[in-house]
C-alpha cells in the first residue's frame, strides 16, 4: 500500500507540473490574442481529477482493498502508458496545449503527433478515460474507477467536448 501511496503522490506532483505548464501556455496564448471557451466547467474538472487521486487513496486505505498482481501490474502498465501518451500530446501541442480551452486565432489546428490520426476534439480525453479506470484499479479501487468514469462522462465530457468543438471551429483550417 505504501508504494501505491507514493505512486499516487507522484501522479499528483505530475499534475501540478501540468498546471505550471498550462499556466505558462495560457499566458503565452492570451498575449497573442487567445480566446478562452467553457471557463465555467474548469473548476469542476480540477475537482474531479483531484477526487480521482484522493478517492483512490481513500478507497484503498479505508476499505483495505487488496493488491491483485495480475490486475495491479497490468493497470500500472496502462497508467504509465497513459502518462507517456499525455506527455506526447503536451509536447506535440507545445504552447497550444492547455488544461483550459484556449485558442489563438489564425494558428490553426495541430496535425502532427497523435493528431495525424485523431479527428476527435482531443486524444487526451481518451487517455484520461483510460487512466481514470487504470489508476484506481492498480489496487482494486473499483468504486473510484466507476465513479470517476461516470462523472467524467456525464458532468465533464458532455460540457468539455462541445466547448472544445466550438473553440476548434473558430480556428483557421
Amino acid at each position: 500500500m505504501i508504494l501505491y501511496f507514493v505512486f499516487i503522490l507522484l501522479t499528483g506532483v505530475e499534475r501540478l507540473v501540468e498546471m505550471v505548464v498550462s499556466t505558462r501556455n495560457a499566458r503565452w496564448a492570451f498575449m497573442r490574442g487567445g480566446v478562452e471557451y467553457g471557463q465555467r466547467h474548469f473548476p469542476w474538472m480540477v475537482a474531479l481529477h483531484f477526487g480521482l487521486l484522493a478517492g483512490a487513496l481513500a478507497e484503498v486505505f479505508v476499505l483495505n482493498r487488496p493488491f491483485i498482481p495480475w490486475l495491479g501490474w497490468s493497470m500500472l502498465a496502462i497508467a504509465l502508458l497513459c502518462q507517456a501518451g499525455r506527455w506526447w500530446i503536451i509536447t506535440t501541442l507545445g504552447h497550444q496545449w492547455n488544461t483550459r480551452v484556449i485558442v489563438v486565432p489564425a494558428l490553426g489546428r495541430v496535425r502532427r503527433g497523435p493528431y495525424r490520426w485523431a479527428r476527435l476534439p482531443h486524444p487526451n480525453y481518451l487517455i484520461v478515460a483510460i487512466e481514470g479506470i487504470a489508476l484506481p484499479l492498480i489496487y482494486t479501487a473499483w468504486i473510484t474507477a466507476l465513479s470517476f468514469t461516470l462523472l467524467n462522462a456525464i458532468l465533464l465530457l458532455a460540457v468539455r467536448i462541445p466547448a472544445e468543438n466550438r473553440a476548434l471551429k473558430s480556428l483557421a483550417t
